[in-house]
């Protein structure tokens, strides 16, 4: 059986897109994601990070049998930004409640 690994995407507001790629040797991180065809269907991901399993990881970085490398988007909003508006409104509320 030759071995793997998985290039995984998930567009904004679409399903996920994970494609099984059998593993080169030599292969890189990049190498996979090129060799998966993903980039050509989603070309947003052209300067998109990587990672192994959840934890970031350069794009040169060698691929392993088993690996599932991930694709990650930009943030589209700032996560303290966000966390701060929701705090603000939850207090906010608390108060007209408490008139």
């Amino acid at each position: 059986m030759a071995e793997t690994l998985r290039v995984v995407y998930v567009p904004t507001g679409a399903a996920p897109v994970e494609i099984e790629v059998p593993l080169a040797a030599g292969m890189t991180l990049e190498d996979a994601v090129r060799a998966s065809g993903i980039a050509a269907r989603h070309p947003e991901i052209e300067a998109a990070r990587l990672g192994v399993w959840g934890k970031a990881r350069d794009a040169q970085s060698p691929a392993r049998a088993g690996d599932r490398v991930e694709i990650y988007r930009p943030l589209t909003a700032d996560p303290k930004a966000g966390r701060n508006q929701r705090v603000r409104k939850k207090r906010e509320a608390k108060a007209a409640a408490a008139k």
